[in-house]
Parts: C-alpha cells; structure tokens; sequence
C-alpha cells in the first residue's frame, strides 16, 4: 500500500479502513479504478462507505488523470495496471447528453485503431461476445443488460430490436418461440453448441441442452473449470449444493434474474435426491458443515425444536453432528427453505411497493407502502449471565456458543464493571467489537468523586478495604502510578486518552479481526484489569474504567442469531450512565443465567444475594420468565486416581445430583425471590466446559452443555420470522387485490357495519379487565401509602444505624450513599448493597407485587391483562363465509388483527416495566435535595449531619411522597388503558375506512404475486403442529402468523 492511499484515507477520517486496503494491495493508480462492488467489499459499514464514496469522488474531479478525456463515468474508467508495451484500456460511458461518453474520434471520422483493437477485446461488448446478425435476434433481457448495462440505452436498444420487420429475423423462420431456449450460439471450426441454462416452459424447466452423445462439450466444461466464481471453481459438489446460502449463491450468480431462478430451481429438488435430507437436522442454516482443514471440526449447533426430542439434532458424544443425521422438513424455523422464502418474498413486496403509484387514491396508496415497510420486524431475545470472578463465566459462554479462544479466562484478572454482550454477526464473515465508551463528562466527575473520597481517606490508608482497593485499581489502571501526584483537572489531559480518540470525540470503537483468538487479545484491555501473561505486560495502560459495554459479534453462528448473551456485573455499578445500562439490559432479559461454582452452590452467599437485589427488578419490572442456576466445573473430584473411567463418571454424576437437589432446597426457602419466580421457571445445571471440550472423564450429554445450547437454539427457532413477514405480506397483496376489482370498490355497507358494530363490542371487553385492574391497583396503593408512612422512619434508621458497623467504617459507606443518589454498590458480593429509595418504596411495592404479576405476567402462555389482548377478534372467519365478494379485504383484517395484537403485547411488556419502577423512581427523585444536602458535610461531626439530614427530610416528606409515587403509578396505569383503546380502534377503524370505503379508483393488479405469496403460504402452514407452536408458542399473539393456524 502506498503512502498517497494512506494519508487519504487518514484525512478522510477512514484510517480504520488502512489494514483492509493494504491488505487488497491498493495502489494510487488501483484507488481511481474503485466501483461500487468494490468499495462495498472494502468498507462494508455504511456510513463511512459514503464518506468514502464522496471524497474520491471529489479526489478524481481534481486528480484523475482520466478526466482529461471525454470518459466521465467512475465506474468504467477501468484503467488496468498495465504490462510492457500495454496500453490503458478506456471503455466508453452512454450516461448523460452531448458529448458524454462519446469516444473522440481522429479528424478522418474513423475511430482510432487503438481503441478499435481495445473495443474487440472489451468483455461484454457486442464484438468481443461475436454477436453476429443470427445471433442477434436471440438475444433477450438478461443478455441485453449484460451488453448495454445502462437503462436508457437499454431500452431504446430493445424497441429498436423490436421494429426489425420480421421477414429480417432469421429466428421467425423457426419454432422456437423460448428466448431462452433460443441461445444456439455459432459455433467455430471444432466447437460444440455452447449450452444454456433454460428458464422458459414448463417441461425442460431448468435444463441444460446436451450434445446428441449426452455429454456436455469440453469446451465448456474447460472454461468454466477456469471461472473464478463458477459452481466447477468453487469446488460445489452434490453433497454441498443443498448448503449453499443466499450470499453464496450471490457470488456464484451475480445476476438477479438467474439468482432468483436457481433459488427456485433449488427448492423444487425432490427430497430423495438432497442428501441433506437424511439428518434430524431441521435447520438447515445450520447445515453449516464447513470444509475442515487438520485438526477443524464441522461446527453443528443442536436444535431444541419440542419439548422431547423432535426436532434435535443427535449428536454424538464427541458434541458434533452424526454424519446419519436426519432433516425432517425444509421449512423449519432458520432452514434453508425459509431463507429462500423469506428473500423471495421481501423481493415480490418490494417491486410491488414500487409499482404502488403515486396518483389516484393517495391515502390508500400511502397506506399500503407504510404496511409494506412495517413487514420488516427482527427481534432478539436477551439471556443475562451473572456470576462472581473465578465463577467460569467466560469459559462456559465459549463452550456454548462454540468458540473456545473469544472470551477471555484464566490467564488475566476479570474486571467486574464492564457489561459485555455477545451477539451473531449477520453482515460480514469477520469478528468484530464495539467499544463504548463512557462521556468524558461523566469520567470527570468520576474522578471528582474518586479524589474526594481519597483525600478523605488519606489519613486511614486502608487496602483491606474494599472501597479503597477499588478506587485505587481503577486509577492504577488507566494512569499507572501517575495519578497519586494529580489533580482530576490533569488526569483529561488527551495525553492519556491519545490512544482511543473515540473516547475523546464520544463515539464508538469498532476492533475487527479474522479469528476469535486475534479479537480477544485486541479488546482484553477494555474489559480486564491486568495481566500475567508476557505478551500484555509491556501494555501500560488498561481502558476498561471508560468503558461502558462491549459487544461482541461473531461470524457464522445460528446460535446467536436471534439471541444476545450478557456477561453482565454481578449489582450494578457506581458510574451512573454503567448503572443504567445495566438495569436496562436486566430488564430486558428474558432468560438469566446464574452461574457459581458447584463446590460452594448452594452456600456461596454471592449469587444468591445477585438473585435477591435483582429478582424485583426481573420479575415485575422485567420480562425474565426462565433462570437457570448453573454449577460449573462439575468435572472435578477429589481422590479419583485409584477409580476407573466407569467408576469416577458415576461419582461426579451422583456429585451433581446432589448438588442439584441442595441448590433446589435453598431456592425453596426464598420468599422473596418466589413472589416473582415459580418452582417451574427454576432450573439447575451442573457443567463442564473442559471436560466438554476434552471428554477425558464425561461424554458431551454428561456436561450439560449441549442442554444450553439446546436451549438457545429454541429461543432462535421460536423468532423465526418467516412465517409473520409472509402471512403479514399476503394479507397487504389480497388487499391490494380486492381494492383493484372495480365491482367492490365501493365498499359494502353491511361489511362495514358488522365490522364496526363488532369492533365496537370488542373495545367493551377490552376496556372492563382494564378499569377492574386500574381499581385493584388504587386500593393495593392506598393501603401501601398507609403503611409507607407508618414505617418509613424505622427503614431509615435501619439503614443509617445498621448493627455491627463501626462509626469510622460506616462513615465511607453512607458517604458514598449520598454521593451515589441513595445507593452503595460494593465491588465484594459478600458486603450487602444499600438502597435507600428501593427500601423506603417497599412497603408500595409489597402491596401491588401479586396484582401485578397477576396483570402483567411475563409467562407469555398467559398474556397480559387476563389475556384479554389476546382475544381481541373481529370474527373475520364468519365474516369471510357471509361476504365471499370482500374475501380478500376481510383476509387482509385477519392478518391485521393478529398485527394489532402483537404490538400491543410488546407495549404493554415495556410499558409495564416503566409503571413498576415508577414507585422507585418518584421516591428517588423527592430525596435528591436531602443526598446534595448530606454530600457537603465533611470533617469532624459529618456522620451525624449526614444522618440528621436524611431523618428531617423524611419526616418531613412522608405525608407527601408516598402519595406523589401512587399518583405517578397510576396516572400511568390511566395512560396505558387509553391508549391501548385508542391504538384498537383508530389502527381497525383505518383499515376499514380504506379497504372498504375507497372511491373505487384501480389501484394495481397483483394476481400473479398474490398467488406466489398464496403458494408460500401453504407450504409454511403445510408444517407439522408441533414445529408451528415452536413458532408461535400458544397464546403470545405472535402477529400475523397465527392467521395460518385457523
């Protein structure tokens, strides 16, 4: 790479792009050659693409040698690196008017016979591909657009070719009337016929026209060997045809219409003749068997289709896939079929999008195009791993999700702060990490606080303390020993921060490597505090106190394709912005797992008290319906040596059972976790990612591993989207349909008023559960008020005398408490954390806890609201038997209804999150004058100020804070009923009013992609019962997919 494209690149802000273009080997000359394929393959993300895109535009216009002649289009200024005694070549542009794209000519009017020569030999032009005046005739589309790539040429070119009078083609004297059958090329001295994939017809659909010997010529066969590219070069046999995926087949057939054509062809390939057919695996995205170098193993994730075993794939004990392995079906959930639907369809809705015209009707058209765009949903299921250092998080994440060198374990200390997610990479083969960073304001006053605190402290130097420890690593960390002689104002000084100027500039940094093993080492300074290994001793400074979460993205791997794992902190953190990043995330998921040592399980204090501070927080104030306590390093036994193999994998099985039944009993005593969580939603692992890995002692099944994985697995399965996207895109076409038929235009009064009067009884049965909840709600809360008041002074002398804590000690934690906005996070899981304003909203909190789980469950089976959301119908069915002329209106309001329900269940399930912690959150905000009050206290006599501060101002404020908490809860409550009302009838009452009350104006015909999406359709709702509740799990009003069912 030369120093012109580096300093480019460097000056265009695009200097995180510097490997890649050294790596491609561009050159200043290459730079100019650049199109749109290219630049994308080199800068895959977006923005800095056109960044890019736009300054070598301007770059060219001011330096591109090439504009001193008349060729003006970037994209064919194909100046190739030239040989001795080569010349440029120079392709001709058909863009623009005038002069564009002319190619000049010498004063004799001929054309230079250079570029004569240069044109002869042009790839793609009529010349170079011999098109004689046979073959003229029998050129179509495809090749067409191949030989006139732009499309005002391309069109005039074809009505030209049409006026040629008939008695001139040659082809009319034939019975050949298939275009693309007419492709007999001329053939020269000793050639054979060239062959040509046919796409026209019914019966040789798709087949290639052999020689009369049967064999194909070897001509052929020959340059396609050489192709790079092609099906021969890339080495695709039979086994890994039916392997292939979207991408791939891109690469292979660059061109749509053969692309769409294969795809097709692909999916018609009878069963028996596939062997991918023969396995259990029923996904076949996860038909993933890559070709293994020494020592690879294929990667195969098992499925958790059911509950027994339908839909798993066996494995063997090694944990790969049996080679016997049986697919059941295509359309599975993530199999490749889906794919192939789910692109065709997006395909069909967005030409179908694109002919939606703009005059006429504008409200239905704008309608329609706004419910097109609405088809593309995507949702993520959120599984929270929490665990104390040394617990083997990372290792069990690694062994999960099959990537045993990402994160990193054992050979450097963790750094409990930084959340750290992991999730699929669904748009580039690379491993990739986004750091984000905390603000520089929000680290300034960190260091405030931090410099404070130890001024304080300075006299009592404790390192057995664990705030001190803490403050003093996060300094170490990041300034070395520099910080001890500092002020907060020097410590931002850039110097220190010259390395990750995206902290500076408050923007993310994106690490990009080939192997997990690279991307670890890269980002194991923003995560972790130091290091014993020799290669990361020479690092001085880690940036892990600046980071606020890391996300991680891995290629190729259908585990994480619909789910995100969540190493999370074990209660929070002191930094703010961290803090809330991690309630958020806690309460978004839907799975947690906690993970412990097997040794201490059930005694270990720390992931219990994890499981306590957090189950409110889970529960109601979440969406979590499943935890998984998992005991790692099962594998372990002591005095083993004199056992056999057989001897010592029965005592660790029968080691791990009772470890099961002990961390069962001591969940039974819980209370307060039961309030939110059943015995069923509890469940008990015993793991070993070694043994795993290595099966010395275990098989596979034995670690328990594979059980996660299967797991995993059902949460991907259950979000396919397939079925939605296509059940939702053939409700909008029939309505399209029936809006384009004349003779209903006008609309059916008595449609509308059954529709209508029905409507209206539907809101009815809405709104009763919703008041009814609304009243109970307001009688809990009053009663919680009540007692609030009654008890607040004792839940603050509890918290600011607590027993056995000395004076001096206690001084630091209440310090930080007012500091912290009521809070005291401990970095040690074994010192309880205090929470002021949790503690003085408890008592309304314990009163609405069972009438809100009962309201608001996040068992999805249940639904919210006594499932009364669920049941929201406007009876299309019977509606559809007495109007057969509205069929296809009334089919779109099934799918609508369905639509409606499904996004008022997801609503409501954030929404619910919100009024919960509105209790907490009022009581927050009417102590924030008494913390700013307490904080300014320093010296002799502080604690008793402190203490005497936050005592008057609850007394003070009971008689109104409590009360200000109800009033928030339940104005919210109020909001949510209106608009869950509203949101019903004005989004039915639209469709209606446009589907069935239209002027009658002809929208468009779209009878051949309805019955496309039609065949779709069937094929999806042609799976057995068990894989659609795997889809659609009972009772979730999915969307639109549940109108496949009836």
């Amino acid at each position: 790479m030369d120093v012109f494209v580096h300093n480019k690149l460097t000056e265009w802000g695009l200097s995180e792009w510097i490997e890649r273009f050294k790596a491609e080997r561009i050159t200043k000359k290459s730079l100019y050659c650049l199109d749109n394929e290219d630049i994308a393959n080199l800068i895959p993300a977006m923005g800095p693409r056109a960044i890019f895109k736009e300054q070598l535009k301007l770059l060219k216009k001011a330096q591109n040698p090439t504009t001193q002649r008349t060729v003006d289009s970037s994209a064919q200024c194909k100046q190739e690196h030239k040989g001795p005694g080569d010349s440029p070549k120079v392709w001709p542009s058909t863009s623009g008017t005038s002069d564009k794209g002319k190619i000049k000519l010498q004063p004799s009017g001929r054309q230079s016979p250079t570029i004569k020569r240069r044109r002869d030999t042009t790839p793609g032009s009529f010349t170079g591909e011999r098109i004689k005046k046979e073959s003229l005739y029998c050129v179509r589309n495809q090749g067409i657009t191949n030989l006139i790539p732009k499309k005002d040429p391309t069109a005039i070119f074809k009505k030209q070719l049409q006026l040629i009078p008939k008695a001139q083609n040659p082809t009319t004297q034939r019975t050949v009337d298939s275009s693309a059958q007419c492709k007999q090329e001329h053939k020269g001295p000793g050639d054979s016929p060239k062959v040509w994939l046919s796409t026209s017809g019914t019966s040789d659909k798709g087949k290639i026209k052999l020689q009369p010997s049967g064999r194909q010529s070897p001509t052929i066969k020959r340059r396609r060997d050489t192709t790079p590219g092609s099906f021969t070069g890339e080495r695709i046999k039979k086994e890994s045809l039916y392997c292939v995926r979207n991408q791939g087949i891109t690469n292979l057939i660059p061109k749509k219409d053969p692309t769409a054509i294969f795809k097709k062809q692909l999916q018609l390939i009878p069963k028996a003749q596939n062997p991918t057919t023969q396995g259990t695996v029923d996904s076949s995205a996860q038909c993933k068997q890559e070709h293994k170098g020494p020592g690879d193993s294929p990667k195969v994730w098992p499925s958790t289709s059911g509950t027994s075993d339908k839909g798993k794939r066996k494995l063997e004990p090694s944990g790969r896939q049996s080679p016997t392995s049986k697919r059941r079906r295509d359309t599975t959930p993530g199999s490749f079929t889906e794919e192939i639907i789910l692109s065709d369809v997006k395909e069909i809705m967005k030409r179908v999008r694109e002919r939606i015209p703009n005059q006429g009707n504008q409200k239905l058209n704008k309608f329609l195009k706004d419910k097109i765009g609405e088809l593309e949903t995507d949702k993520r299921e959120t599984v929270g791993v929490f665990g104390k250092t040394g617990a083997g998080k990372s290792s069990l994440i690694n062994a999960v999700i099959g990537e045993k060198n990402l994160l990193p374990s054992g050979r450097v200390s963790a750094c409990t702060s930084v959340m750290i997610k992991v999730e699929a990479n669904l748009h580039s083969p690379m491993y990739e990490a986004d750091i984000e960073f905390i603000t520089k304001e929000e680290w300034k006053d960190e260091l405030l606080s931090l410099h404070s605190f130890l001024e304080e402290n300075a006299a009592q130097e404790n390192e057995d303390d664990d705030d001190y420890r803490d403050f003093v690593e996060k300094l170490s960390a990041l300034y070395g020993e520099e910080w001890k002689n500092k002020s907060p104002e020097n410590l931002m000084d850039y110097k220190y921060f010259k390395e990750i100027p995206e902290f500076y500039i408050s923007s993310k940094k994106r690490l990009k490597c080939k192997s997990a093993k690279e991307l670890s080492a890269e980002f194991v300074r923003y995560t972790r505090s130091d290091s014993t290994d020799g290669e990361d001793k020479d690092l001085k400074s880690w940036y892990w106190p600046l980071v606020k979460c890391v996300t991680i993205r891995v290629p190729n791997n259908d585990l994480l394709k619909h789910v995100t794992l969540v190493d999370l902190p074990g209660n929070g953190d002191r930094n703010k912005s961290r803090d809330k990043m991690w309630k958020e995330v806690v309460g978004n998921c839907s799975t947690v797992w906690i993970v412990t040592d097997i040794n201490r399980a059930a005694a270990e204090k720390e992931p219990w008290e994890i499981l306590k501070s957090a189950c409110s927080l889970m529960g109601n104030g979440g969406q979590c319906q499943q935890i998984h306590f998992i005991c790692t390093k099962s594998d372990v036994i002591e005095d083993s040596d004199d056992l056999s193999a057989a001897d010592v994998r029965a005592l660790i099985l029968k080691e791990n059972s009772k470890a099961k039944d002990k961390v069962r009993e001591e969940f039974s005593k819980l209370n307060k976790i039961k309030t939110y969580f059943s015995d069923e939603s509890f469940q008990v692992f015993t793991v070993s990612s070694k043994e795993f890995l290595k099966k010395k002692r275990l098989n596979a099944d034995d670690t328990e591993i594979p059980k996660l994985q299967s797991f995993l697995q059902n949460l991907n399965d259950s979000h396919s989207k397939t079925l939605n996207y296509v059940s939702g895109a053939y409700g909008i076409l029939s309505l399209i349909q029936g809006a384009s038929c004349r003779e209903v235009a006008s609309g059916k009064p008595e449609v509308c008023t059954d529709l209508e009067e029905h409507m209206r009884k539907e809101l009815d049965k809405v709104r009763k559960p919703m008041e009814e909840a609304y009243e109970a709600f307001e009688k809990c809360l009053s009663q919680g008020v009540e007692q609030s008041k009654l008890s607040c002074e004792s839940v603050v002398e509890s918290v600011l005398y607590p027993s056995g804590v000395s004076g001096g000690g206690f001084h630091r934690i209440l310090k930080c408490v007012v500091l912290n906005n009521g809070t005291y996070k401990p970095k040690s899981g074994t010192v309880k954390q205090i929470n002021l304003n949790v503690d003085l909203a408890s008592y309304l909190t314990d009163s609405i806890d069972e009438e809100f789980r009962k309201t608001f469950p996040n068992e999805r089976k249940n639904g919210p609201l006594n499932g009364v959301i669920n049941t929201f119908s406007l009876e299309t069915e019977r509606l559809i038997e007495k109007y057969k002329d509205v069929e296809l209106q009334l089919i779109f309001f099934k799918t609508e209804e369905e639509k409606i329900r499904t996004i008022l269940n997801q609503i409501i399930r954030e929404r619910k999150k919100k009024i919960y912690s509105s209790l907490m959150t009022t009581i927050e905000k009417a102590m924030q004058e008494c913390y700013k009050k307490a904080a300014i206290f320093t010296g002799p006599g502080s604690l008793k100020n402190m203490r005497d501060t936050i005592e008057k101002h609850v007394h003070d404020s009971k008689n109104i804070m409590f009360q200000q908490a109800k009033d928030k809860m339940l104005n919210q409550l109020r909001w949510l009923k209106e608009y869950i009302l509203e949101k019903l009838e004005t989004t039915m009452q639209k469709s209606i009013n446009l589907s069935l009350k239209t002027d009658g104006d002809s929208i468009l015909d779209v009878t051949v992609e309805l019955a496309e999406v039609k065949e779709y359709q069937d094929e999806l709702k042609g799976s057995p019962d068990e894989e659609m509740s795997l889809i659609w799990p009972e009772a979730d009003s999915p969307g639109p997919a549940a109108a496949l069912r009836s």
